[in-house]
């Protein structure tokens, strides 16, 4: 199959620039893939569509300020957005200006009164257009929080507020690492969790940090052809026996958004048919002609034409079902991508 047969158009007015008023105040449609039939709710609704006893996977990984601006030494302004810490502690990072950042290039990263202050240089052009950059000392979080803005998603058409340090985060994030938001974790009150509970379901949680793999677009013309960044996920010990429990009991798993799928279906043992626990990488890439092996249910936003993401979600509930709910998520005015509502897929 190609890219270009998971496009479609969409009005500029229905890609959300904000986040609801109040969090959970959200659209919520709900798709049920085996008749495709549609349905209108809001995600206070979202615990009734839910089998009692399911498990409801969520992606606790925090996102990261992971975007930052310096001056590079002839003089120009170079954002950075930084993806991942390596073993010697330089960093992967996507770069602006891609082309003029080469190997030696040095960069300062300073505030705005110069109180804080680092040096950087180019150590190394990677293969997929990132680069490498290493600093005099390693960095902490608190370059992040010191010089770091919130990477909001480039269809987002304006600047990072001090709102977004909270709302493009879910309220139960823990670990540091994404440079996006796990999105349909963001609808997520804690009244909405507690619903959950009280249907009889439980919550659990695994991490995934986001990377480029998760958002960068296709650009190969075959699917086939196309191949994912690695992504760091861990699933704790408890969370595994939970799942695998569940499963040999016949309840259903409940995925909240896309990086809990990619996570449960890349640690799964064909040999043992059990989910994992402990540390992986994963480049999984599910596209048509997958088979399932854990996912049941799926909660998710609304995603952009041509990307993995909705190759993932048409691959769950059946291509046309998804053009369909889509169709109808257009002409009812859902608002779409990031800060957008969600679709729970059953």
């Amino acid at each position: 199959m190609t890219i270009k047969e998971f496009s479609f158009d969409l009005p500029e007015n229905l890609i959300a620039q904000t986040p609801a008023d109040r969090r959970g105040e959200d659209r919520l449609l709900v798709l049920k893939k085996d008749t495709g039939t549609l349905v209108d709710q809001m995600m206070t609704d979202f615990a009734s569509h839910l089998e009692e006893g399911s498990i409801v996977v969520v992606n606790n990984s925090k996102v990261r300020k992971a975007r930052v601006y310096a001056q590079s030494e002839t003089g120009g302004r170079v954002e950075f957005l930084f993806l991942e810490e390596n073993l010697d502690h330089s960093w992967n990072a996507m770069v602006t200006k891609t082309k003029k950042q080469h190997v030696g290039k040095r960069y300062t990263f300073s505030n705005a009164d110069g109180t804080y202050t680092r040096t950087g240089w180019i150590t190394a052009e990677l293969e997929d257009g990132t680069r490498s950059i290493a600093f005099e000392e390693s960095l902490d979080e608190n370059f992040f929080q010191t010089l770091g803005h919130v990477p909001l998603p480039p269809y987002i058409k304006r600047e990072d507020s001090f709102s977004d340090e909270t709302r493009y985060q879910t309220i139960y994030a823990q670990k540091e690492g994404s440079v996006a938001a796990p999105t349909a974790g963001l609808h997520f009150t804690q009244e909405i969790l507690s619903s959950i509970e009280k249907k009889g379901c439980t919550i659990v949680p695994i991490t995934l940090h986001v990377g480029a793999g998760t958002f960068l677009p296709v650009r190969t013309e075959k699917l086939e052809d196309h191949h994912m960044h690695f992504e760091k996920y861990e699933i704790s010990k408890e969370s595994a026996a939970l799942i695998n429990q569940a499963r040999t009991e016949g309840r259903k798993i409940v995925a909240t958004g896309t990086t809990s799928v990619r996570t449960l279906e890349s640690a799964f043992d064909e040999a043992t048919a059990q989910v994992l626990g402990g540390e992986g990488r994963t480049n999984l890439f599910i596209r048509p002609g997958y088979r399932w092996k854990v996912v049941d249910q799926l909660l998710t936003n609304f995603h952009t034409p041509e990307s993995t993401l909705l190759v993932l979600v048409s691959t769950f509930a059946g291509k046309q079902n998804i053009e369909t709910a889509y169709r109808h998520a257009i002409e009812n005015s859902y608002r779409f991508f990031s800060y957008g509502d969600a679709m729970f897929i059953c």
